[in-house]
């Protein structure tokens, strides 16, 4: 059933919802959550099946905002869909002119029809705002989900969700990421019992997921990932990962859009099931889950960073060499520099007892005097000599 509100308002869409509601027989609403969607009339129409797809494991309401003509006259366009053209959900597509197609004003437009006592989630399937937690709609949403595939230049927004993260934040790049994450992990618990010293993952130069998948595993397994960008089978997304070991290699590539080969050490090829998720799935996966991914946080705060062999000229472990070794001759610079002034204060004060000691006629007390402070001037300066220098010989074996 579709409904259309022409020149309506907020009161009256409740209203409307109510009444159609109440002509269905449906006495209860089992809605868990309000789903907003942003989006472009492009899009929404994509965004809504997949919407009413995910809502048969997540009922809920879904309210979509279009923007109208900002040059029209003020007012607000309403659709109502239940029943079949719905799912296990009820949409309410709204549309505003002029002033009201303002995104800055998108949250007063929703805020009269969400659930009561529900949580929020809104979902950007097209572009999204560069800081999405302080959007008028990300403001008032317990959970915030973006598509980096869909933006004009995907790296650049991961670069920029990881500057303006918050709890609650997510994109489904890093959803499409399940089954690989789980065919790595289930690959690696499998003998030999060897670690993984580097890492190479392939992939589009444009997918958001390659960048991600390499950082997880850069974040996981603490070892050099380098990145290849290659085609992918069936169009862009991830095209393998070869994880190297000292005597043996895992290595997970993509036959087809829905396979991929799995070669282990030890056993034969095998070829499984490993298809592109679809965005209903993608949806339905972030939906289980209000509170915040603790996992894909840490992911996109740290990013991925290719490691060049070491020793190679301008490599970050020859930089970290050479910082090491400039401390550790600063450091021995440094004990030398106090050796030398201590034993020269030492002789100085030495001879002045001495010859304090021979002005009153007792030699001996002069000499047992001036042995004493030289020998405290030499254990004075082993300190001296040890600390800087060894700290700086530890610091540069450490890097």
């Amino acid at each position: 059933m579709i409904v259309d509100l022409p020149s309506t308002n907020a009161s009256k869409v409740s209203r409307a919802l109510v009444d159609l509601r109440e002509q269905g027989g449906a006495v209860t609403l089992g809605r868990v959550l309000t789903l907003v969607i942003p989006t472009s009339d492009q899009n929404a129409e994509t965004a809504i099946e997949a919407a009413n797809e995910a809502s048969r494991e997540h009922p809920c309401r879904v309210i979509v905002i279009g923007s109208g003509n900002r040059r029209a006259s003020a007012r607000l366009d309403a659709q109502i869909r239940l029943g079949g053209d719905a799912g296990a959900s009820e949409v309410i597509v709204l549309r505003g002119y002029g002033p009201l197609a303002d995104p800055e004003i998108q949250d007063g437009l929703v805020m009269p029809l969400l659930l009561p006592d529900a949580p929020v989630v809104a979902w950007w399937p097209g572009a999204a705002p560069r800081k999405v937690s302080e959007s008028p709609i990300g403001r008032i949403a317990q959970r915030r989900i973006t598509d980096a595939a869909n933006q004009p230049a995907p790296k650049k927004f991961l670069e920029q969700l990881a500057k303006s993260y918050a709890d609650g934040d997510t994109d489904l790049a890093w959803t499409r990421l399940t089954p690989w994450r789980a065919q790595l992990a289930a690959a690696l618990d499998l003998p030999p019992y060897e670690p993984v010293k580097s890492i190479v993952v392939k992939g589009a130069g444009d997918s958001p997921s390659t960048e991600l998948l390499a950082a997880w595993l850069q974040l996981s397994l603490k070892v050099p990932v380098s990145r290849q960008t290659v085609p992918a089978a069936g169009g862009s997304g991830i095209a393998g990962v070869l994880l190297k070991r000292e005597h043996s290699s895992v290595e997970l590539h993509r036959l087809t859009p829905t396979t991929a080969e799995l070669k282990q050490p030890g056993r034969p090829s095998q070829e499984i099931p490993l298809p592109r998720r679809n965005l209903r799935d993608c949806l339905a996966e972030e939906l289980r889950r209000l509170d915040s991914d603790e996992v894909y946080g840490e992911v996109l705060l740290s990013g991925a960073k290719p490691t060049r062999p070491a020793g190679k000229r301008g490599s970050p472990a020859g930089k970290a060499g050479k910082t090491g070794s400039s401390k550790a001759a600063a450091g021995k610079s440094a004990s030398a520099s106090s050796t030398k002034a201590a034993g020269k204060a030492a002789g100085k004060t030495a001879g002045s007892k001495s010859a304090g000691s021979k002005s009153a006629g007792s030699k001996s007390p002069a000499r047992t005097s001036a042995a004493g402070e030289t020998a405290d001037g030499a254990t004075k300066a082993a300190p001296a000599q040890n600390s800087p220098a060894g700290s700086g010989s530890t610091e540069a074996a450490a890097q």
